[in-house]
């Protein structure tokens, strides 16, 4: 989208990663905001944009990749909780109406903020849907780029 060929570098970890992108073998790279912002404010690293659709709390400063130039650019890592198929409507309705409380408790959301994360706590359906628009989303990128497992 923004008109660069990529190389990807395969690391065990942002660690490994940010260590040599600070001492100069990456050009650049991608990662969490958790992870960068202690490099950034110490000046050994430059934050470009965040990839998300909406500016970081933790670095209201950066633009995002659209208000950087790159427009309908977005990247966000996200986690779900998925049963097995065929289990129970009412098991389901049960799991997620629970884990909706919890994602909504004050602590919780002030731990998953200080990640950099937002709680979601939308209906199964929403999720379904999510996980589906995601997979299109990133099999056609898949297909177009011709990636394949390493």
């Amino acid at each position: 989208m923004a008109g660069i060929d990529v190389v990807h570098v395969p690391y065990k970890g942002g660690a490994p990663a940010l260590a040599d992108l600070v001492a100069g073998q990456l050009t650049f790279m991608i990662e969490n905001v958790p992870g960068t912002m202690p490099l950034v404010k110490s000046g050994k690293l430059r934050a470009l944009a965040i990839t998300s659709a909406q500016r970081s709390p933790l670095a209201p400063e950066l633009p995002t990749m659209a208000e950087a130039g790159v427009p309908g650019y977005e990247m966000v890592g996200w986690n779900g909780i998925f049963v097995a198929k065929g289990t129970p409507p009412e098991i389901v309705a049960k799991l997620s109406t629970e884990l909706t409380k919890v994602l909504r408790l004050p602590e919780v959301k002030e731990q998953m903020a200080a990640l950099g994360a937002v709680p979601g706590g939308d209906s199964p359906q929403a999720f379904a849907a999510f996980v589906n628009a995601e997979s299109i989303r990133w099999g056609k990128i898949i297909r177009d780029k011709g990636i394949k497992p390493e």
